[in-house]
C-alpha cells in the first residue's frame, strides 16, 4: 500500500489539525501541504502538479475567502490523476450534485462520514 500524498483546503485550524492526526493515524495518507483560502489551495495545488506530488486533494465548501467550488473550478484543466473529494458540513443534495458536476470524485460529510473518507483513502492507496 503507498502512502497517498494528500493536500487540505480546510481553514479551520482545529478541524485541519484532527483530520490531519485522523488520516494519518487511520490511512496511508501523509498530508503534504494546506490552504485555508481559495486562491491559496489554487497556487499551491498548481505548484505541486507535478507527477508524483500530489495525489488527493480534500477540500471544503467554504472558506474564509472564496470557496472550495471555487478550488474545484480552478483544478478542472489541472493534471487529471490529482483526485478530488469535497469534506464539507453542508453536504446537501444539491450541493453534492453541484461538487461532482466540477469535477469533485466523491462528497463527505464532515459530521457523519470521515470514517466513510478514511474507507475512501484506504481503497485508493490500495490500489
Amino acid at each position: 500500500m503507498s502512502l497517498l500524498k494528500t493536500f487540505l483546503v480546510e481553514d479551520s485550524p482545529v478541524i485541519r489539525s484532527n483530520l490531519v492526526a485522523a488520516l494519518e493515524d487511520l490511512a496511508p495518507v501523509e498530508v503534504v501541504g494546506y490552504a485555508e483560502t481559495a486562491e491559496e489551495a489554487c497556487d499551491r495545488l498548481k505548484a505541486l502538479d507535478a507527477p508524483g506530488a500530489c495525489d488527493l486533494a480534500i477540500v471544503d465548501v467554504f472558506l474564509r475567502a472564496g470557496s472550495g467550488l471555487d478550488v474545484l473550478r480552478c483544478l478542472r484543466g489541472q493534471d487529471s490523476t490529482l483526485r478530488r473529494v469535497v469534506l464539507t458540513n453542508y453536504a446537501s443534495p444539491e450541493m453534492r450534485a453541484q461538487c461532482l458536476e466540477l469535477g469533485a470524485e466523491r462528497v463527505f460529510d464532515k459530521s457523519r462520514e470521515i470514517e466513510a473518507l478514511v474507507d475512501y483513502c484506504n481503497q485508493i492507496a490500495g490500489g
